[in-house]
């Protein structure tokens, strides 16, 4: 079992917080647009004639949302009280406004601009702000939280645009420049380049992220707006920071284009996104893993689980099944597949190349339609980094899915279910109540779990009081209660 990792840092959206207030076809040929300007010698000096052409199209966002105002005296709807006030009581508004700030892209010359969700989410009004200042009343085309998109449309036409480039040709080492407002003090530009590919800040929570990690300073605000290469073409949405304070420190991340093409071209014929849904679900095979199932590499998903009813059970698919390869595609890593799946849609043959017991064999699927129903039962599960999703991390703990071998190894009785801890952080909640390796979680305040996500979900049902956890621990049962401050 693998050692967890405290962290220290913080994920934080990119957008600005929320401020109460005192009231209650894209171009189809972009414009030649030189790399950067150099010298004799060639060394870049500016990237003024990328940013002339990419300011133009990066736009600031503002929203507006009502919200009930917090009770100061809670008391006054207390009739024996109200007597005393003439009825009424003191003067206190119902509800408030809270204003927030961020960024977008416009993608198309007659008003659709790109997005996060998490800027307009919730907003009862929108404003758009072009770069020579003019201001437009914007609705919004589609949301779609899972990918953290959102589209959204102004009354104008003839505007300037971004290209979307090709981010899967994006390479690290990349320079790319990040475009938006930050803080509100206007349009800014950072430059930095391309740190990592294919990153994933969240595991279990439903989301889908295949994330450019950059060090082109990125603040508060900046969400939704551009990241581009130096040709000045759009290859990310910037949409995340990790950072202790909530200020830039160099770790960015973003919403490569070929995801943001794929959902906002949904968003825009449909209004919705709809996804593909294998019907499995998987963990990062690792080496612990590969050798207690007596594999002589390393590679591929493992099915931990098939959906009943689901594609990969009517196709014949088995827990413990690794899956190699998709349409003769290698597959890397699970959020890589869980994201290759969904962009294929419902509907969509899929071959798939599997290893069974030590014999390679190919399985053939039709992906049914991934819903708000059946996405938890299709989530990856933990083991693919620490924490094993949200609900581990809070905990101090890693968790895995209860399969039979792993059930067999740490001494569970066949037949029960729950979520294994596979290592604790001796300085988190989860160690200070007990909990140890091997213990199986069967419920969270009374609530049966069998993923990292029920665990989280069951967390939320706390109300600040500890977690009130039921272990099964090589057989005999306990209840724990975990601190949750």
């Amino acid at each position: 079992m693998r050692s967890s990792i405290p962290f220290v840092l913080v994920l934080a959206l990119a957008s600005c917080n929320r401020q109460p207030s005192s009231n209650t076809a894209y171009r189809d040929a972009p414009r030649s647009v030189s790399a950067a300007t150099v010298t004799p010698s060639g060394p870049i000096v500016s990237y003024a004639d990328v940013v002339d052409h990419v300011a133009p199209a990066v736009v600031t966002i503002r929203t507006s949302q009502r919200v009930r105002a917090p009770q100061q005296f809670p008391f006054f709807d207390d009739p024996f009280f109200r007597q005393f006030f003439g009825g009424n009581g003191p003067h206190r508004p119902q509800t408030q406004v809270e204003q927030a700030l961020g960024s977008g892209v416009i993608v198309r010359p007659d008003g659709y601009i790109l997005t996060n969700h998490h800027v307009v989410d919730g907003a009862t009004d929108t404003k758009v702000i072009l770069n020579n200042e003019r201001t437009y009343t914007a609705k919004i085309v589609g949301l779609d939280a899972p990918s953290d998109l959102a589209v959204l449309k102004i009354s104008a036409s003839g505007l300037s645009t971004l290209p979307l480039g090709d981010s899967d040709k994006v390479r690290v080492g990349d320079v790319c420049l990040a475009v938006g407002n930050p803080l509100g003090i206007g349009e800014t530009v950072t430059n930095g380049i391309i740190s990592a590919k294919g990153r994933a800040t969240e595991t279990g929570t439903g989301s889908f992220q295949d994330f450019l990690q950059t060090d082109a300073p990125i603040n508060r605000g900046n969400s939704g707006g551009a990241l581009v290469n130096t040709r000045g073409e759009l290859i990310g949405i910037n949409s995340q920071i990790l950072s202790p304070s909530g200020g830039s420190i160099g770790i960015g991340f973003a919403i490569p284009s070929d995801m943001a093409r794929g959902v906002m071209d949904q968003l825009i014929k449909k209004g919705k996104v709809q996804r593909g849904m294998l019907g499995v679900t998987i963990q990062q095979l690792t080496p612990e893993l590969a050798s207690g199932l007596g594999l002589k590499e390393n590679k591929g998903v493992l099915v931990s689980g098939v959906q009943p009813g689901g594609p990969a059970e009517k196709a014949g698919l088995h827990s413990s099944d690794v899956i190699l390869q998709v349409n003769g595609k290698d597959v890397n890593d699970s959020n890589e597949l869980r994201n290759d799946i969904a962009a294929m849609g419902p509907g969509t043959d899929v071959t798939l190349t599997i290893l069974r017991n030590g014999n390679r064999q190919e399985m053939h699927v039709r992906l049914a339609e991934l819903t708000s129903e059946n996405a938890r039962a299709t989530e990856e599960q933990g083991g693919g980094g620490p924490g094993g999703g949200a609900g581990g991390a809070r905990l101090g703990i890693e968790l895995t899915p209860l399969t039979p071998d792993l059930a067999r190894q740490i001494g569970v009785p066949r037949g029960e279910q729950g979520v294994v801890v596979s290592s604790v952080d001796q300085g988190g909640p989860a160690a200070q109540a007990g909990l140890q390796e091997g213990d199986v979680i069967e419920q969270v305040n009374r609530q049966p779990v069998r993923t990292p996500a029920d665990v989280q979900s069951a967390l939320g049902k706390s109300g600040g009081n500890p977690a009130l956890m039921l272990i099964n621990r090589q057989g005999q049962k306990l209840y724990a209660a975990v601190p949750l401050g």
